[in-house]
């Protein structure tokens, strides 16, 4: 099969890789009919997470399950399937809690030995273990590019705003307007924010927050805590989301957020940084990090794609081949994509 192959920072290869084969009778094999190009994928491409040259990236993805183990009983073969991006075993102290991400046994597609060395789903064919939390059958009528979303971006701003959890009438601040800070945006909405502010700098971005519902506040051209306070009756939000994963937006997150409110740490973090204890002691801050529980939240996830109530489609802007893959990378790094679809 084709996969696509991480080699140095800023270079990945289409590269020919044996089929996968069943391992456990709970595992199945998917052939990947579309895939996604991620911020967590250009973490790994710019260097910032390290991986094993020639180790498969992805981690998003739909297909339709070619083979299974004995003990899949969810899904089947022939079935329509979306994938998280990561697996759980559902037995687990952690399991048994619902805390399915932070499984003793869990495995990050695409992330190299340090989060399970599971190969990842931007290939042909791709081995999904524990086949019964990690596959979901696709409803009917939906599109690979809504469902793909599923899986982990949509997902992960589901968790990002559940963090609080959100009450109607509430407000939010989304900081980073990338797919994750833009579905974000969605299911704020959704949740019944009655305001949401969408900080970013660049203005197509802006442009589509704002046609979501969003107040668009452009970060370097507008005072952003100015006019966060002006939207709030001087208080600050009650959830303000980091998107981005750089310690500013963290900073910012923490300054906007209103006293006893809540800051969601979504964004990727793999380095120390320092953080104004003194403004989240003295505001009395929740700050919620870590990878999303996606597992826990795709089928509420699935049930508000389904509904219309999210629509993700606005921000696929670009559709490419699986051997395209280099410059699909390219393209992503240089901020021109919002989210790139992979097909064979």
């Amino acid at each position: 099969m084709r996969a696509v192959t991480f080699q140095a920072p800023g270079e990945v290869a289409v590269e020919e890789r044996p089929d996968p084969e069943l391992l456990a009778d709970d595992d199945a094999v998917v052939r990947v009919e579309a895939s996604g190009v991620c911020g967590s994928d250009l973490h790994i491409y710019h260097g910032r997470v390290q991986i094993e040259p020639g180790f498969t990236l992805g981690h998003e993805y739909v297909g339709t399950v070619v083979s299974a183990g004995d003990a899949v009983t969810e899904v089947a073969v022939g079935d329509r399937v979306l994938g998280t991006y990561s697996t759980a075993c559902g037995g687990c102290f952690f399991c048994r809690r619902g805390d399915y991400h932070k499984c003793d046994q869990g495995r990050v597609f695409g992330h190299g030995a340090a989060l399970g060395s599971l190969q990842g789903t931007q290939a042909e064919l791709a081995l999904v273990p524990h086949a019964d939390l990690t596959l979901r059958k696709v409803p009917d009528g939906l599109s690979d590019d809504v469902t793909l979303f599923a899986g982990d971006v949509m997902g992960t701003a589901y968790h990002a705003i559940a963090s609080r959890p959100l009450a109607p009438g509430e407000t939010v601040a989304v900081l980073g307007l990338g797919p994750v800070g833009l579905s974000a945006v969605q299911v704020a909405k959704a949740a019944g924010a009655s305001q949401v502010i969408a900080v970013d700098s660049v203005a197509d971005r802006l442009s589509v927050a704002e046609s979501l519902g969003a107040t668009p506040v452009h970060l370097t051209e507008q005072d952003v805590r100015a006019e966060a306070k002006a939207l709030t009756e001087g208080r600050g939000v009650d959830l303000a989301v980091d998107a981005v994963g750089h310690p500013d937006a963290l900073d910012l997150a923490c300054r906007l957020a209103r006293k006893a409110g809540t800051v969601s740490a979504t964004g990727v973090y793999t380095e120390r940084l320092e953080v104004h204890m003194g403004v989240v002691w003295i505001k009395a801050l929740t700050i919620c990090t870590g990878h999303a529980n996606v597992i826990a939240h795709v089928d509420p996830v699935l049930a508000l794609l389904a509904s219309g109530a999210v629509d993700p489609r606005p921000l696929v802007t670009h559709h490419m081949k699986l051997d395209e893959a280099p410059e699909a990378y390219r393209v992503y790094d240089r901020r021109e994509a919002l989210k790139i679809v992979l097909t064979p």
